[in-house]
């Protein structure tokens, strides 16, 4: 098979990319648990039968140092060496790993399952504000464009006058009186 011919670069520009997914901070030096899992997911090293989520956080664990929660590519090697063989049952320890090494070379972090905007009818119908009613309706204006603040709270009126205020004259007045 031409898995045998899987360079060692290979296998590290994959694990470069899958390093820095999702993380912004990311250096492509350093792996943590979460890309790991996601490496062995992406690249079909999780079968369910012979290598399960728990085996691949497990090996992550034995190979990490204790108080850190990354790998480098010297501590990857040595978890994907420990998962070839469970993987490929019956194979030679070399062999397994060639074959692990092939599944892993040349592939990227799959976007599969990104929430997408839903496009569905009854979305439609309560996003419109043409149909809203009572207190939201003032939040909008003719065009459906929100009117921000000025939409969502009461702005008190500073004119001075006190619509309740009862009295002859004013206030000034009153108190010049007493």
């Amino acid at each position: 098979m031409a898995e045998g011919s899987v360079s060692v670069t290979e296998v590290e520009t994959a694990f470069q990319k899958f390093a820095v997914h999702g993380d912004t901070k990311a250096t492509g030096k350093e792996m943590n648990g979460k890309n790991f899992a996601k490496l062995c997911k992406d690249c079909n090293i999780i079968d369910g039968k012979n290598v399960t989520t728990t085996d691949v956080d497990i090996v992550f664990s034995k190979v990490k140092a204790k108080s850190v929660r990354v790998i480098t590519f010297e501590q990857f090697n040595q978890a994907i060496t420990e998962l070839a063989p469970k993987r490929f049952k019956g194979k030679s320890k070399e062999e397994a790993l060639q074959q692990l090494y092939g599944l892993i070379a040349g592939k990227e972090p799959a976007n599969a399952g990104i929430t997408r905007v839903a496009k569905a009818a009854a979305v439609d119908r309560l996003t419109d504000t043409a149909k809203y009613t009572g207190s939201h309706k003032e939040r909008f204006d003719d065009s459906g464009k929100g009117k921000g603040k000025a939409g969502r709270e009461d702005i008190p009126d500073s004119s001075g006058y006190v619509s309740a205020y009862k009295g002859s004259g004013t206030y000034e007045e009153k108190v010049k009186k007493a």
